[in-house]
């Protein structure tokens, strides 16, 4: 058997598998690599080069830069900004999405839509809008923010990494602009007027699966909540915590009303879900005294994890302060679960068997909890440091700078913003490891290899050849719009950037043997593969699926008239930047 009818099996088979998820795509991805290695249709070198191409290099650098502007909380100290300057909360909604899609630009479009997820549903309830109708478009608009730079989600930077290897240029920073931002704004007149009357009005389950803490958390000068009324605060309403009490001086206030003014020094009590009370912790300008009087030198790893308290535990039966805590285990407790709700200060509970304790402090002495103490989860990754943001905004911002205007290849800007990130310790190395897709590494270094075999064996010539006889008689825009649609329905199957590799060598190919300039078309793929709103496989659409209460044919619903319209526009404006 020839290496093309070979090589065209072995892309078949792929295909299959990548659509049908028999196996991740990851593990497809190398069984492909490993049989075209096997068969002699790639050397060694030429197999592996793709997992030290400036492709994937990128990537994990991003994935890591990413990281280290969640870990310093410069995503979420964003959304808290922008919610308490609404006047209209109704339309603040909509200059949230604005804003979502134009940090997603730059980030990873699911760990933005993570991160405005609570601030978003909180601006709903405000403004007495379903958070159903509001969640949806949330994660489309950090979809339709991706497609403005290079860097606004993986498929671009596949793309762009891809592209020497066709004898083309690597897309510039910006060049995605000139589609990606009218995509953008026409999307969202589209998320703005016409989602909302297609979606159903169901109330979200957001956090009713979270354990609820009890913390107390202390006033400090200058913060936010200083001279303000609980109401205006927003503190249930925005920020998800309930305050159950107050400690002023020598008195305690339970159960304070809407109207209760707080001042600097005041200790609220407050309960919510753990996430809502580290940002709180980060954004609010409150402190844990507990946290405070243990003092952890900078060196020193330091965890908060949740840890029950089992039958026969020291503590069962005495408050914190009885049990000389902070003492015993060289720990600080910031809050406390129990399953019986409570009005009482975290001060004054006395600790009973079951509670969950959030405690924080050196990772060592974490280990040595004991038998009477066991750690059900790490919540290390969940705390943030606004202390942090600007360095962390500098470092990012200088990658971008420098990539951007060209002043260092992006790949080598990216590494040094990361070697500096970690030898200033805004990120562990073990966290940031943590936080790199390894799937899509994987898939974007094997497909690379896969594409170079493509073009070897000459196979790519005799699918470009029969594509080509039955797309000429359609002309450029016809090819542009087949070429479209067909990525469009690739990845709703599969993975964006499995979608994009797949139709990219076609599309190549088809438009030369056509006489036509590859880049529109490469343009349209990359748009069509970064923009997927159909179904709900788009990890950023699993992130609002549960909680907005959607049903899967919501997602057609909605989805199918935002892909018309990105289809439309691109189609109008592809062809004028990018001539045939």
């Amino acid at each position: 058997m020839d290496p093309v009818t070979i090589l065209l099996i072995l892309f078949a088979l792929a295909l299959v598998l990548f659509a049908t998820e028999w196996l991740p795509v990851d593990v497809t991805a190398l069984l492909l690599l490993g049989s075209l290695l096997v068969l002699g249709l790639l050397s060694p070198k030429e197999a592996f080069a793709g997992f030290g191409s400036d492709t994937v290099i990128t990537l994990a650098g991003l994935f890591t830069l990413t990281r280290v502007l969640l870990r310093a909380g410069v995503i979420e100290w964003v959304g808290v900004a922008l919610s308490r300057r609404a006047r209209n909360a109704a339309g603040m909604i909509r200059g949230m999405l604005g804003a979502v899609a134009g940090v997603s630009a730059f980030t990873s479009n699911t760990a933005t839509t993570a991160v405005f997820l609570p601030v978003v549903t909180g601006l709903a309830r405000r403004a007495g809008v379903a958070p159903s109708r509001v969640l949806m478009p949330l994660a489309f608009a950090s979809i339709l923010g991706g497609t403005v730079t290079v860097i606004g989600t993986s498929t671009n930077l596949v793309v762009s990494g891809a592209l020497p290897a066709t004898g083309l240029r690597p897309l510039g920073f910006f060049e995605l602009a000139w589609v990606g931002v009218p995509v953008a704004a026409v999307g969202l007149l589209y998320l703005f007027f016409v989602a909302p009357r297609l979606l159903p009005a169901q109330d979200a389950e957001l956090e009713a699966s979270l354990r609820a803490y009890l913390a107390d958390l202390t006033v400090a000068p200058g913060s936010l909540l200083t001279g303000q009324t609980l109401r205006e605060t927003g503190l249930g309403r925005d920020h998800g915590l309930t305050v159950v009490a107050v400690r002023r001086g020598d008195q305690t206030i339970y159960a304070p009303g809407p109207d209760f003014r707080i001042e600097e020094g005041d200790t609220l009590a407050v309960e919510g879900p753990p996430h809502r009370i580290l940002t709180g912790k980060g954004t609010l300008g409150v402190f844990s005294k507990s946290e405070q009087k243990l003092q952890v030198e900078g060196a020193v790893p330091v965890r908060l994890v949740e840890a029950v308290v089992l039958p026969g535990s020291p503590l069962v039966g005495r408050t914190l302060r009885e049990s000389r805590f902070r003492e015993r285990y060289g720990l600080s407790v910031l809050a406390l679960h129990r399953r019986a709700r409570t009005i009482e200060r975290l001060a004054n509970l006395r600790v009973g068997v079951g509670d969950v304790l959030m405690i924080q402090g050196p990772a060592d002495r974490v280990t040595a909890l004991g038998d009477h103490l066991t750690v059900l989860g790490d919540l290390t990754e969940a705390q943030r440091d606004l202390r942090k943001a600007p360095l962390a905004l500098l470092l990012f911002g200088g990658a971008v700078v420098g990539g951007g205007l060209g002043l260092l290849p992006l790949s080598v800007a990216v590494v040094v913003a990361v070697a500096l990130a970690f030898a200033l310790r805004l990120v562990t190395p073990e966290e940031a490891y943590r936080a790199v897709e390894w799937p899509v590494i994987v898939l974007v270094a094997c497909m690379l290899a896969f594409g170079t075999a493509f073009e070897d064996t000459g196979a790519a010539r005799v699918m470009t050849g029969a594509i080509s006889d039955l797309l000429e008689p359609l002309g450029p825009y016809g090819l542009l719009a087949a070429l479209f649609a067909v990525t469009v329905a690739l990845t709703q199957p599969m993975s964006n950037q499995a979608a994009a590799l797949v139709m990219l060598p076609l599309a190549i190919g088809t438009a030369k043997s056509l006489g036509y300039d590859p880049r529109p078309f490469v343009i349209g793929i990359t748009v069509a593969a970064s923009n997927s709103f159909i179904t709900p496989l788009e990890p950023s659409c699993m992130l609002v699926y549960g909680p907005g209460r959607y049903k899967f044919m919501d997602f057609v619903r909605v989805g199918l008239g935002l892909t018309v319209v990105t289809f439309v526009v691109a189609m109008l404006v592809i062809p004028r930047v990018w001539p045939f």
